[in-house]
């Protein structure tokens, strides 16, 4: 399993007229705190796109449980739980600064060639850095 922990504070553009947090900027939290996941482990979005691989969400599903803030820090966990082979889940959950989880989600990708664009395996430079934390299909 991974975790990463990032924090962000909700920018006045991002929230209602009742000062709540717009229900679709959760999405794009979601997003950056995936991505600086894979950051920190050396997977950076331009290496992937030099490797010819682009990473589409296909699928994501939030549970809104309280409403955050504007300027309120959140903090968002992200989690992988194990190594994917072509499609890769991650899971979030979004903290309010009382420590109340205010927010989880579960989001989907999946690795495609850029030129064909079509599916494709875990590609090695993704699955060579992932494997230092999951056991293999051959181990």
């Amino acid at each position: 399993m991974i975790q990463n922990t990032i924090n962000l504070r909700p920018r006045y553009g991002e929230v209602d007229q009742m000062g709540y947090v717009y229900h679709a900027n959760y999405v794009s939290y979601c997003h950056q705190a995936r991505t600086e996941l894979m950051r920190n482990l050396g997977i950076h979005d331009q290496v992937l796109e030099e490797n010819q691989i682009m990473i589409p969400v296909i699928s994501i599903n939030l549970r809104y449980l309280k409403a955050a803030r504007y300027d309120e820090l959140l903090t968002i966990r992200t989690t992988l739980r194990e190594m994917p082979k072509t499609r890769c889940q991650f899971e979030f959950e979004i903290r309010n600064e009382a420590n109340e989880k205010i927010c989880t989600a579960v989001s989907e990708i999946v690795f495609v060639d850029s030129i064909s664009r079509k599916p494709m395996r875990v590609p090695e430079i993704v699955k060579k850095v992932l494997s230092t934390y999951f056991k293999t299909e051959t181990e």
